[in-house]
Formats: C-alpha cells, sequence, structure tokens
C-alpha cells in the first residue's frame, strides 16, 4: 500500500487546526496510507494547546520562532516518507474532502504533480487585489514555460515525493508556491489540475498573504526561470 505524506503548515490557527485535523482522518483514501505531519510556525495563539490530543498519531514540529509557510513546508517535506506529499493548509479554506479527487489523477496518469485548481470559486474573494494577483502571477509562469496551469497559487499540491525533495526549494514565505511550481516546470515535469472547493477567507478572519508577497513571487519566477 502506498503512502501519502500530509504536510499542514501551522500560524496561529487555533481555531481551526483541529477541525482540519478531523477532517484528514475521517477523509477516505483507497489504497492509501496517512502520514500527518504538522508543523507549528512559531503560533502564539493557543495552537500549540489546540494542537495537544493529535500529538500521539501525527509527527509533530515546532519552530521556535515564525519562519513562513515555505519554511515551514519545507521542514516536513524532509521528514515524509511516503510516495507522494501533499500541502494542507490549517486554515479551512481547502476541504480535505477533496485529497480523494487528486490522488486519483495521480494513480491514473502519467504525472509528477497534481493541482487543485480553484477555478472561478477564487474570483468569490472578496479581496480584488488577491484575484488580479493570481490571474497575473499565472500567466507569467504560463508564459516562461509555456505551461497552461490555471491557478499556480493554489494552496493544493500533491507531489511525488522524490521528485519534490530533489527540487532544492529555498523560499520561506508564500513565494514558495511560485518557486515549486517553476522549477516543477523547468525541469519538465507534468502537472495536471482537478477542480477543488474554496472557501476564501478575509484578512479579518486570519488570512495571512499580503500584496507584498506577490511582488516576491514575481522576483521568484524571474530568478529560477533566469538563473536556477
Amino acid at each position: 500500500m502506498k503512502t501519502l505524506s500530509i504536510v499542514v503548515p501551522v500560524y496561529n490557527e487555533a481555531k481551526t487546526v483541529n477541525t482540519v485535523l478531523e477532517r484528514l482522518g475521517a477523509v477516505p483514501m483507497a489504497g492509501w496510507e496517512k502520514e500527518i505531519i504538522v508543523v507549528n510556525d512559531g503560533s502564539t495563539d493557543d495552537t500549540e494547546e489546540a494542537l495537544a490530543p493529535y500529538r500521539s498519531h501525527i509527527t509533530y514540529i515546532r519552530h521556535p520562532e515564525n519562519r513562513g509557510k515555505g519554511a515551514a513546508v519545507r521542514t516536513a517535506t524532509a521528514l515524509a516518507t511516503g510516495d507522494a506529499v501533499i500541502i494542507q493548509d490549517a486554515d479551512l479554506e481547502y476541504d480535505p474532502a477533496d485529497i480523494p479527487a487528486l490522488l486519483a489523477a495521480f494513480s491514473k496518469n502519467s504525472v509528477h504533480a497534481v493541482y487543485g485548481s480553484r477555478g472561478q470559486r477564487v474570483f468569490e474573494s472578496r479581496r480584488p487585489h488577491y484575484v488580479a494577483g493570481v490571474k497575473l502571477l499565472t500567466a507569467l509562469a504560463n508564459t516562461c514555460f509555456k505551461s497552461r496551469l490555471s491557478d499556480i497559487y493554489t494552496g493544493y499540491k500533491l507531489v511525488r515525493t522524490d521528485i519534490l525533495k530533489d527540487l532544492d526549494l529555498t523560499s520561506a514565505g508564500f513565494e514558495y508556491e511560485m518557486e515549486i511550481t517553476a522549477r516543477l516546470l523547468k525541469r519538465g515535469h507534468r502537472i495536471i489540475e482537478v477542480p477543488v472547493r474554496y472557501t476564501p477567507r478575509d484578512f479579518g478572519e486570519g488570512k495571512k498573504i499580503r500584496p507584498r508577497d506577490g511582488i516576491v513571487g514575481i522576483a521568484t519566477l524571474a530568478r529560477v526561470a533566469l538563473w536556477k
């Protein structure tokens, strides 16, 4: 039986992380075992206490200070032992019930990665600058690598473990989303997309990505495309 390593980066998500872990535990993944790796990225709220009941059946790491989503994902990826890795945000924007669809696409197709595309749901966001940023960054990446992806900043990325570990990722923040896609495409790895549900939240509800992260994403794309 194959194993899916589910990476859960967490920063100040005490209100939602337990629900995410409960849903991950309940979702059926036929033919796959689950390895759940949670990285508490220096949370200052009650995240540590919220995670306490789950510590016995997850792999748990705590960063002493907040390093960023990319750093948390890289920490977890280094510990992953599964055949594939998927990133699961802890804020309930993405529904674990969609993971079986990504696994099915991964198993049935000769691909190296499967992305969960938010499609029109991303345009339901109450943040016009975020929508514009996603469209711009996706268009730039497609132009650079002659790809046809619809949503490179999706949080749902399922990647074969050996390939992910070989990408030599360095990003610490949200630009990780751009770097992983750019490096996969630059190396000729095949990515396909499947539709997923998406429940956007705003800054008042804890959304953390900011406009400046888009600028860093563009710089990251240029760095990967032009140099390494």
